[in-house]
């Protein structure tokens, strides 16, 4: 089997214990070889923050699930974590979901003469995200974004405390 195929087999697996629990998968991968193989798995809450305790109990359940289907031949690493305060923004609902919060893009191609922009996120717009930058208005067509992830700043978080 693929490693895309395991990687959909694990999200099915997956998706009942999170519904159960309240939870998102955010992403699912599996990296290295057939000897040291690791399996991350990305939860959250719809409304944000997952405690390490919540982390641990979709890992043993999770881990229960695979051990009856058996989908590696060989040892493998379950990592079981919260996407991070800087997560990876990647889907039409995580843009919109984000929205009012500081990201980072860079993209494929330059866009408007440039591959890298910093703002305000204000949402999606048909193909493209739009953010507030500091010389304006920007829309990123979605087919150039290389990577986009939210950006935390010690002073969102002293606010976010004071709150």
């Amino acid at each position: 089997m693929t490693r895309q195929g395991v990687v959909a087999q694990i999200e099915e697996i997956l998706q009942p214990i999170a519904s159960r629990m309240g939870l998102e998968t955010v992403e699912v991968t599996v990296s290295g070889d057939a000897h040291r193989t690791v399996l991350r798995v990305l939860m959250d809450r719809p409304d944000g923050g997952i405690t390490v305790e919540e982390c641990a109990r979709v890992n043993e359940a999770l881990s229960r699930q695979l051990d009856l289907y058996d989908l590696f031949a060989y040892r493998y690493t379950l990592e079981v974590s919260s996407p991070g305060l800087d997560r990876l923004l990647r889907s039409d609902a995580d843009f919109r979901r984000f929205a009012g919060k500081k990201v980072e893009i860079k993209t494929i191609g330059a866009v408007e003469g440039q591959r890298h922009f910093r703002g305000l996120l204000l949402g999606v717009i048909g193909p493209a995200v739009v953010l507030q930058g500091e010389h304006g208005q920007v829309q990123v067509p979605k087919d150039q974004i290389a990577q986009a992830r939210l950006v935390v700043e010690m002073e969102d978080l002293r606010a976010d405390l004071r709150a």
